[in-house]
């Protein structure tokens, strides 16, 4: 099996990955060589890379081609049945289903934080309160040194420059966690920008494609601010803000503080789950999904997607911690894998 994902203008240092994956007999031998095209979100792209690495210790008859290429246009070529499989990290609306004519199962891989990236010169240890953070996205606050931000750092130097959003330039499940997360604390926020994968931005932001994109541009840009999955934080060494959350502690993102804001997260019968203001931990954090088909017209991808379901919500879940994702539950990893063994066809 061989695994290759790709991403635009990745900041992350990943290149096009082709690895050979393999499944050991538990997940059932795939009678003939397979492809099986994915596309999608990039918020779990490390995650998906090392689980192409760490499959190939199985046997390689399949092959999987992932771009990452945002959660919008994952939902859309599923939809369009352009793909084999989508990914996105805002979970399918009813209405998105309904267009889905060969039937879609939600698959939820890993849960995780959205880090508050910046780059103010002098400022190392930033705190944006629940009323800084939605007003400098909706462009209420537009100086670094602005009384508001001043009152969440006192004693912080802040510097008296304007303030740069980055927001994404792509229809973004990223996007939707964030947006989702501030409309929930700031009916202003709500009212004029809302949810959404692609939302009209009221400031004049600096747009980056996918989250190696925005991190990029926050890294190079003096005075910036952004969004992007905790991982690509790390991985490009920037600055993440404490956030405050709903019990008014201030924040930093981590595997820790995501896992403590999701572990009261009940999933449905659909797995389609939103965590717009935990009660506990990091504030901002929502979950990931793959998109499988119900029907397939070749039953040799049926059972290869089977098998890589079956893979990623069992072995794949060791990979998670490594990389800063939460796990799915064992308990609801296990009914995931019998809905998708019993209606995909």
């Amino acid at each position: 099996m061989i695994f290759s994902i790709s991403s635009l203008n990745r900041a992350v240092t990943t290149s096009l990955v082709t690895v050979a994956v393999a499944f050991s007999p538990i997940f059932g031998a795939i009678a003939s060589a397979v492809t099986l095209n994915g596309a999608g979100a990039t918020f779990p792209a490390p995650l998906y890379e090392k689980y192409a690495r760490e499959v190939t210790k199985t046997i390689p008859d399949l092959k999987i081609n992932y771009q990452a290429i945002g959660s919008g246009g994952g939902v859309n070529q599923t939809i369009a049945g352009t793909v084999d499989f989508g990914a996105s990290d805002a979970a399918m609306s009813d209405a998105e289903i309904a267009k889905v004519k060969q039937g879609v199962i939600l698959v939820p891989t890993a849960g995780g934080a959205v880090s508050v990236v910046y780059n103010a010169p002098g400022v190392n240890n930033l705190k944006l309160s629940r009323t800084t953070l939605p007003a400098i996205f909706s462009g209420q606050i537009t100086k670094w040194n602005d009384p508001k931000i001043k009152a969440d750092n006192p004693g912080v130097n802040l510097p008296n420059k304007p303030i740069k959003t980055v927001v994404r330039a792509d229809g973004s499940g990223t996007t939707f966690i964030f947006t989702d997360h501030l409309s929930a604390i700031n009916p202003y926020f709500k009212g004029r920008i809302g949810v959404s994968k692609s939302p009209k931005w009221l400031t004049n932001s600096l747009k980056g494609k996918g989250n190696p994109g925005v991190a990029a541009i926050v890294a190079r840009t003096p005075g910036s601010i952004g969004y992007v999955e905790y991982q690509f934080a790390k991985s490009a060494n920037l600055k993440s803000a404490e956030v405050q959350n709903k019990a008014g502690q201030f924040i930093a993102p981590s595997l820790q503080t995501a896992n403590a804001a999701l572990s009261n997260v009940q999933f449905p019968s659909n797995y389609r789950v939103f965590v717009a203001d935990p009660g506990q931990g990091y504030p901002i954090v929502g979950m990931t999904w793959i998109m499988v088909y119900k029907s397939y017209k070749d039953p040799a991808k049926a059972k290869a997607v089977k098998s890589l379901v079956q893979w990623i919500l069992t072995k794949g879940q060791d990979i998670n911690d490594d990389l800063n994702y939460t796990r799915i539950p064992s308990g609801v990893a296990g009914q995931v894998i019998n809905t998708v063994n019993s209606n995909v066809k």
